[in-house]
Parts: structure tokens; sequence; C-alpha cells
């Protein structure tokens, strides 16, 4: 039987640019509808850290985000974050939150990381810390024990492990990156547009229709 293209979406939700994609790649992926299947991927920017950010790293970020507000209209960023968190340069627990939402349904994924991008990048709270990914998830509708109880589940954490490794496999190490697999030997690499959904969509629907 053979199988259904699929759509490979490899992101981190704390990554700027992935948050900067978010507007186009939900469109994009609403266009698309069952034409593909959808596998989202969380590659896990930076590893697990308790050491507070370099200025050196804390400096570059806030460029990039000016960088995404001037290429991206309509997306914005609070700055006070740089002031009321303690920033770490660590998104493993955040990649970690969303494994754990994907296991209380398939919807709570998106939720999850559409939570942690409102946490960081319009309140000021900081998704590298593990209360705040608890307290998140109780807003999306999860009981905060039994998210907790996933969340430090050492499977959680080797099922990120697995997935990076995934992500690394086929040569997915910058996000958000999109890889079309249409057969085991036919994989392309979908160019991201942060602005316009229609062009990677012709894209996709060239590619299936010549290899259908």
């Amino acid at each position: 039987m053979k199988q259904k293209p699929r759509l490979y979406y490899v992101y981190d939700p704390m990554c700027s640019w992935t948050y900067g994609f978010e507007a186009t790649r939900r469109e994009l992926f609403e266009k698309l509808g069952d034409s593909v299947e959808v596998e989202s991927l969380v590659g896990g920017l930076a590893p697990d850290s308790d050491e507070p950010m370099p200025e050196e790293t804390r400096s570059f970020l806030q460029q990039t985000w000016h960088k995404i507000e001037q290429r991206i209209p309509g997306v914005h960023f609070n700055f006070d974050f740089w002031e009321k968190a303690s920033p770490r340069r660590s998104t493993y627990p955040a990649c970690r939150a969303v494994i754990a939402a994907r296991q209380f349904g398939p919807k709570f994924e998106s939720l999850m990381t559409a939570a942690i991008q409102r946490a960081y990048y319009q309140e000021a709270r900081n998704p590298s810390d593990d209360s705040t990914l608890i307290e998140l998830a109780t807003e999306i509708g999860l009981n905060a024990d039994a998210f907790a109880n996933v969340l430090g589940d050492p499977a959680t954490q080797q099922k990120l492990l697995d997935e990076i490794e995934r992500c690394r496999a086929m040569k997915q190490d910058s996000y958000p990156s999109l890889l079309l697999e249409i057969s085991e030997t036919s994989r392309w690499q979908i160019a991201i547009d942060y602005n316009n959904e229609e062009t990677m969509r012709e894209l996709i629907v060239s590619l299936l229709r010549n290899e259908g």
C-alpha cells in the first residue's frame, strides 16, 4: 500500500522564528487539508541549564526579536521579558512540555505550543521553568498534578532525545523547517516563506502532482 505523503514540521516552541511563522504556518496547513499527513517534531534548541543567560546571548536574541518584527508584519514581542524574567538558554523544558501535552490528546500539542509562545513573547513569563509550564498546562485545561507527573517522567525526556535524533537524521537542524516526504526515496526541503503561505503550498502541490 502506497504511503500517504508526509509533511514534517520541525520547530522549537521557544524559537522566536517559529513564533513569527505561526500565522502563516497555520494558514498553510489549513489549505493543504488532508493532501498530506503532517507530523510535528520538536528539535530542541538548547539543553537544560540552570545558568543565567550570558549577556551576549541576551543581546543577540533581543536583536533577533527586532529583526523578526521588521521582517514579519503583525508580529510583536514584549521586551519586558528581559527585565522581568530570569532568562536561561534552555528550551528542553518547553519541548518536554509539548511532548507531555501530547499524551493527553492530539489537540493539546498545539494548545501547549501556543500557550508557551504567549507566555514567553507576550506575557514576559519564563517557559524554561517547570513551574511556568505547569501553570500553562492548567490554562489549557489539563490537570496540574497529572501533567507535572508526565513532564518529569524520564520517559518524556527520552522521547525528546529520540525526537531530536530523528530531526538530525533528516538533517533538519534549523527551526522552523518543513520537509515533504512523498516516498522513502523522495524527500524535499520546503523553503520557509514567513509572509506568504502560497509560495510553499504551490511548491508542495506541484511536487505531489509530479511524483503522484
